[in-house]
């Protein structure tokens, strides 16, 4: 039987804790703190890139990349890039672009790359017409090459995962990944649900580093369905459109 949907957790930060209480998901997880001068300087200088973004915020809106590298501090938003040459400066500016936002800070995940432009995966996780939930869609996003981020609505291109990962590995070890990428979704979104129970569709968005290690980045849980239209098999984008409503949990079509 199909629940009722409740509203959407916009919060990232109740959502990285309820990650955060299960053991296998925690591994996952990039550490996150509540950002202040004190966590982000801490975090540069365990991790040399984190990113920060804000606490309630969507389409990558408000999201920086900060570096330190040999005593000089970046960070880009967007398109542009300023540099510092000292964390004070870097601080009190960060300070000014995010004016009164409550913030997270968060390791830096260097991302794989595909034809020099990041990219990382969203795996679709919703509850089907018995109300269990179920894989329903995996689909890579490249970022735009001149921006951090990798949302469709920041000029990210919805790509096959299949494509992405076949110019770096193949065979038995690139169905082996996206597996892995699939289970960490899934796995995910059951761990958020026992928290909230009345969500019913998860749009989980996982980085594979230099190691192939999955890293689960974020969790949306109003993703945007329509994205999966991008797919060659258009039996995807049929089943997700049909959970979705089915469940009274669509957003307008764009």
């Amino acid at each position: 039987m199909i629940t009722s949907a409740r509203k959407n957790v916009l919060s990232k930060w109740l959502k990285t804790k309820a990650l955060l209480k299960d053991p296998k998901i925690r591994k996952l997880v990039p550490e996150t703190r509540r950002m202040n001068e004190k966590t982000l300087r801490s975090m540069l200088n365990r991790y040399a890139m984190v990113y920060v973004k804000p606490v309630a915020g969507t389409y990558g809106n408000g999201v920086m990349r900060v570096e330190r590298a040999n005593g000089v501090y970046t960070y880009q938003t967007g398109e542009k890039k300023r540099t510092f040459g000292s964390f004070a400066s870097l601080y009190r500016s960060i300070l000014r672009h995010k004016r009164k936002r409550p913030y997270l800070v968060q390791k830096g995940i260097r991302l794989l790359k595909y034809k020099g432009r990041r990219f990382d995966i969203r795996v679709m996780v919703q509850r089907n017409l018995q109300g269990t939930w179920e894989k329903t869609g995996i689909i890579g996003r490249v970022a735009h090459p001149r921006k951090i981020v990798t949302n469709y609505h920041s000029g990210g291109k919805p790509m096959e995962v299949r494509t992405l990962l076949n110019t770096l590995v193949s065979g038995n070890r690139l169905a082996r990944i996206e597996n892995r990428l699939s289970r960490a979704g899934y796995d995910a979104a059951k761990v958020l649900s026992r928290t909230y129970p009345g969500l019913n569709m998860i749009g989980a968005d996982i980085g594979l580093d230099a190691h192939f290690r999955p890293w689960i980045i974020e969790l949306n849980t109003n993703p945007d369905p329509y994205i999966f239209r991008h797919l060659k098999d258009k039996r995807i984008p049929r089943k997700v459109l049909r959970y979705a409503r089915a469940l009274k949990r669509i957003p307008p079509a764009r």
